[in-house]
Order: C-alpha cells, then structure tokens, then sequence
C-alpha cells in the first residue's frame, strides 16, 4: 500500500516537474499564450498652428483617427505650435526624434531644400491641389519627395494630404488694382512665394501663421496672405485690415504634410503602418468636405459681421504671377531636384489639366440662375392718353 502511494507521490511530482519545464520552455519559444502584453504605444507631436487656427483642428482630427483606428494600440498627443518647438523648426525635430511626428506644410521647409516648396508654392502649371496629389500619388511624386528628404538627410517619412482651396492674395490697406501696387510694399508669404512677391516688388517676410496678424498690427508688415477665410478671420486679420483680395497664383495648389520620424515609423507593426496610411486617405477627404463648410460660413461672414471688403484679383496681377515663376524656374536651373520635380509636374499637369479643363463644367450660370439677382425690369412706359 505504502509502495504504491511512493510511486503514486513520485509519478505526480514528475508530472508537475515535467509541465513546468514545457511552461519554461515554451516561455523561451516566446508562445503567445504565456507572452506579456505590450502596453500602446504613445507619439509626441506638433503642428505648425496655434490652438486657434483650424489648421489645428485638422491635427487633432488625423490623431483621434489613428487612436480610434488602432483600438487605443497607438496614442497620439498633438501640441501647437510652440510647444516644443517653432513652427519652421518642425522638419528637424522630427526628423531627430525630439517629436515623433508632425503637421504641417512643406513649404515650410523651403529653406533645406527649394524644391520642397512645389509640394504647394507655385502655379503648378494650373493643377489645383487635389490635380497635385494625384501627381504626387499617381505620377512620380511620392518618389521624388523621398528622393529629396534623402538628399538633405531627412529622417522622415512623409504623408501630403487634404487639398486645400485657392489660396487669397491676401488681406492689404487698399484694394490691389495693378502689379505695380506691390512695390514697397512690406508683405509676408513662405515658400517659392517670396520669389514671386519679391519679383513684383515687395519687401518678403517669412513669418508662420500665428504671428502675422501680430506684425500687422505693430506695421511691421503692410500687408499679408495667410490661407483661408477660417483661419484667417479666427487669427484675428479682420481686426487688422478691411481688404481682402481673393485669387491668386502664389499658392492655388497647396496641401498639408503628416509627418513621422522614420525610425520610429518604421518600428511599427505592419498592421499598424497599414491602418496609418488609411487613415491619411479617410483625414483627407473628411477635412477637404469639412473645409467647404467651414470657410464657406466664415466668408459670408468676414462681410457680414467683420464688415470686410473683398475683391477679386485682377487679370493684370494674375498673369504678372504667371511671368515672374517663369523667371524663378530659370534661377534654379542648377538645382537638379528642382528641375526633376518641375519637370514630372510639368508632365502630369498637361494631360491631367487639359482632361479637367475640357470636362468640368463652371458651376458660375447654374449659381447666377438660382441665386443671381433678376435683371431690373425696364420701367413700364406711361399709358397714351385718350385723345
């Protein structure tokens, strides 16, 4: 009785001994069953915006999609500009992970390297921004931009996204009535856009958005184009000028950048990259139809409440623009990026433009037929007299 119980105590305890060196082994094995869970993962980043500005308000819808996207998996925290760092300051901190993302414009970074400004600076040959992304995706873009990131060392990887409107000439003391109107005239703009504000004779300042209207008010600046009737009436430019000049080549193809530094973009799950580059599409369009919205309210009331003058740009101004980029290309013909860049847009542009230009109807006579004003009805002649 007693031997059968030793051998019964002996066999459990080989048993038990046998199991908690399967459990070690398989711990070893890495098993997913016994494997800790990992807890989310946390970015830092900063926009280019003050909390104010929409601008803003299309950081934080980008971030809150990615954390909803991910379950909570992947968090992250968007600061204003400032926070961390200045506004033009984005590029290099990302890039040397002090954040490890970003939202901004990649004219911004016109000074590392010239030919990051086209992402949104120039005519674009008549592209509008969503024509732009469409080259960017579909014709050669992506490629070259991360040929240029390369070329300055940039260790980022880059979303363009959200389309943005033609961008105003800007907000002025009188209205704009010829070229010559810029001459001495102290006036801020970024990117490409200095050359061709310059080339019409003002005096450039770069300055990023939420310290414009601050420089306006001081006279620093005479003058001043920021981006949209939303961002700039929340900024304060209405309490600065009553002239607001709208349409402008400067700037008509413009898009926003989402940026992550490389090495930590690159550490992600696959899945997680995946649900990333998902949400930039779905960000994309939610803030193109949420601008449509939102500036088509705040330009009715810049008139309205604010009591501001708008004007459109005159033809002379346009095609001024127009000459002077022409100029700025032949400037940079030692500047290989540069020419490569305008040479892919240059092609995309001419069978994309074309194809928009012949297809697309002006929404102009459906507009005037529903809500243009009736014409006057010529006054009833009086009735003859009897005679």
């Amino acid at each position: 009785m007693n031997n059968q119980k030793d051998k019964s105590v002996a066999s459990r305890r080989k048993f038990l001994s046998g199991a908690a060196a399967a459990t070690a082994g398989a711990a070893t094995l890495g098993f997913p069953m016994i494997a800790k869970a990992q807890g989310p993962i946390s970015m830092r980043w900063q926009s280019t915006w003050p909390t104010k500005d929409i601008f803003h308000e299309y950081a934080l819808d980008f971030a809150k999609k990615v954390n909803d996207m991910t379950g909570g998996d992947l968090r992250i925290e968007v600061l204003p500009a400032g926070a961390v760092v200045p506004a033009f300051g984005l590029l290099d901190a990302v890039s040397k992970g002090t954040l490890d993302g970003g939202h901004g414009v990649l004219v911004y970074h016109y000074g590392k390297q010239n030919a990051l400004a086209l992402w949104g600076s120039s005519p674009a040959f008549g592209m509008d921004a969503l024509q732009l992304l469409s080259w960017h995706k579909y014709g050669g873009g992506k490629e070259l931009l991360n040929k240029v990131y390369a070329s300055i060392g940039a260790n980022v990887v880059s979303f363009p996204y959200g389309p943005m409107p033609t961008q105003p000439l800007g907000w002025f003391k009188k209205p704009i009535t010829k070229p010559d109107d810029f001459k001495g005239l102290k006036f801020r703009t970024v990117g490409i856009s200095i050359d061709l504000f310059q080339g019409l004779g003002a005096a450039v300042n770069a300055l990023p958005g939420g310290e414009i209207v601050p420089a306006m008010d001081r006279g620093l600046l005479d003058a001043a184009e920021f981006n949209n009737a939303s961002s700039d009436r929340l900024l304060g430019f209405a309490d600065v000028s009553k002239v607001f000049m709208l349409q402008s080549y400067h700037q008509n193809a413009e898009q926003f950048e989402i940026s992550f530094n490389k090495t930590k973009f690159d550490a992600l799950p696959a899945k997680m990259k995946a649900i990333i580059e998902n949400a930039v599409e779905a960000a994309s369009h939610d803030m193109s139809v949420k601008a449509i919205d939102r500036y088509s309210k705040d330009h009715i009331e810049l008139q309205t409440k604010d009591k501001v003058r708008m004007y459109k740009t005159p033809d002379s101004v346009l095609q001024r623009q127009l000459q002077i980029f022409d100029g700025v290309m032949a400037k940079r013909k030692d500047n290989a990026l540069f020419n490569e860049v305008i040479a892919s847009q240059r092609a995309f542009a001419e069978r994309a433009v074309r194809w928009y230009l012949d297809v697309q109807l002006s929404g102009r006579m459906a507009y005037n037929h529903y809500f243009g004003k009736p014409a006057r009805k010529p006054a009833a002649k009086p009735a003859a007299k009897k005679a």
